[in-house]
């Protein structure tokens, strides 16, 4: 419940105990003073400068211009009074949390001229324990001109990142959503059908028993087979839901190219690491696809597959001595590749065709435990 209620937080960039000086600060130039009045006077303006700084934090709408212009006006008095410059620090924190752009700029120009024309009137007069502080003079002014412009764009970032945070978190339900209904969809159709018609059948089975035991035979047997091809249908269903590491992709790769008899190098100097299952599944599928091209449309003898992992990007280069096949124009859209250049734009990914000597396919995508080797690094 306290932090709440704290007004400067560690994201200002200013160390609390510099807050805490200013906090103390006026009274030490107040008793400066040779005048009891004056000193009386200096007191009751700093405490309602913090009371109604602290009301202002808290206000919304038309009030929050009212206490600014009285805290800007307590803040020029304090100077030309007491030489005390330093509410302007205040100040320019408290409008850089202003949100409303329009807002923000009123008050912040308002803030800016008040306070340049005390500190030259004030250098007019030759106060001498103004002179005195000068360069501190200085670094507050320039605090005014720059520390709301600093803090009002640090908030708005912010504001953006949760913002991106939220839709992201949309899109992630949207997509467990539209996931969920795929495979009720594909349950519905897959296995609605065929339960129904052994439903149907095992009714009318029933029915022969007694009357046509042999046809009764028959559609118990079509039970079966139906039964039978749902159950793979399912399991094929499950195997494509489930993520295909890259590793089994290879071992699956390598029992292709011998059955095909296409000489077979694999370079990888180590495994993936912290590589996400969707980047993972989504490598395996388009490498599974260049190994179809190999196999079905090159005619090559030797297939070359590399495969690194850099910080910022994991390549795979796949490479024959065939003869390279746009065989695009004979496939529908998803498959060969067309499906591979739409699978890596899913990952910001792209994919590179040469064709001399043969046939290079190049696939890169961004590594997406770059953040994670960041985050440990810091």
């Amino acid at each position: 419940m306290f932090r709440k209620y704290i007004t400067f937080q560690k994201a200002t960039g200013i160390s609390p105990y510099i807050w805490t000086v200013l906090c103390i600060l006026p009274f030490y130039f107040i008793f400066q003073s040779a005048s009891t009045i004056k000193i009386v006077v200096g007191i009751l303006l700093t405490v309602i400068f913090f009371i109604l700084y602290r009301i202002a934090f808290i206000s919304k709408g038309w009030p929050v211009y009212l206490w600014t212009l009285i805290l800007i006006a307590i803040s020029i008095t304090s100077t030309s009074l007491f030489s005390y410059v330093y509410f302007a620090f205040f100040l320019a924190y408290f409008i850089g949390n202003i949100k409303e752009r329009i807002a923000f700029f009123t008050l912040y120009f308002i803030h800016l001229i008040s306070t340049s024309v005390s500190i030259n009137y004030s250098i007019v007069l030759r106060d001498e324990l103004f002179l005195k502080q000068l360069p501190f003079v200085i670094v507050a002014w320039i605090s005014v001109i720059l520390m709301p412009f600093s803090i009002y764009n640090r908030k708005e970032r912010g504001q953006l990142e949760v913002k991106l945070e939220d839709a992201n978190k949309r899109i992630s339900e949207l997509s467990k959503l539209e996931e969920r209904e795929r495979i009720a969809r594909d349950l519905h159709d897959t296995l609605g059908q065929k339960l129904s018609l052994i439903g149907l059948k095992s009714d009318l089975a029933r029915k022969l028993l007694n009357k046509d035991p042999e046809q009764a035979r028959t559609e118990l047997k079509d039970v079966q087979q139906t039964a039978r091809t749902a159950l793979n249908e399912v399991r094929k269903m499950v195997s494509s839901m489930r993520g295909i590491r890259l590793k089994e992709e290879i071992v699956r790769i390598q029992q292709i190219l011998k059955a095909a008899e296409i000489d077979f190098v694999l370079k990888q100097e180590r495994p993936l690491t912290k590589t996400s299952l969707l980047t993972e599944n989504i490598l395996s599928m388009c490498l599974k696809e260049a190994v179809n091209n190999v196999v079905k449309h090159s005619g090559a003898t030797s297939c070359f597959i590399s495969i690194e992992q850099a910080w910022d990007e994991i390549v795979i280069t796949v490479r024959d001595n065939g003869e390279f096949k746009d065989t695009e124009d004979n496939l529908p859209k998803g498959y060969g590749l067309i499906g591979m250049k739409e699978r890596l734009e899913f990952v910001n990914g792209s994919l590179t065709i040469k064709t001399n000597e043969g046939t290079t396919l190049i696939i890169k995508v961004p590594n997406d435990s770059k953040q994670t080797d960041r985050e440990e690094l810091s």
